[in-house]
């Protein structure tokens, strides 16, 4: 599918050669999709800041963001299933955290780019 219209048809070929080589995968195309799906929720996004300060349980975790266990426990499913975090278990109690510094720096970067914006 070559409709070019730029002019610079030699340029305009090499560019998208370039790009064509450079594409992912259809299915880590499809993961990042997941990924920034789960990211667009304003809940989750709130629960991974709150992550991002300290490792939480369910409850802390509620109170924090005034939210019943349940509705917490739901979304942090899904946060799972995202690898966005991850627990671990102290006796009865379960606690959170985020997956990895990938996530810690993803939420870093988002923030930086929606505070320079004022």
């Amino acid at each position: 599918m070559s409709n070019i219209a730029c002019g610079n048809t030699e340029q305009h070929e090499a560019n998208v050669s370039q790009v064509r080589a450079g594409m992912l995968s259809e299915r880590d195309f499809l993961f990042l999709a997941e990924l920034f799906k789960a990211l667009g929720d304003y809940t989750r996004v709130r629960m991974l800041y709150a992550l991002s300060i300290h490792e939480l349980c369910v409850c802390a975790l509620a109170e924090v963001l005034d939210m019943s266990p349940s509705a917490i426990s739901h979304q942090l499913r899904l946060l799972r299933a995202a690898r966005l975090v991850r627990y671990r278990k102290e006796g009865k109690n379960v606690y959170y955290t985020l997956d990895d510094e990938h996530v810690r720096n993803l939420i870093g970067q988002g923030l930086d780019h929606v505070l320079e914006q004022g």
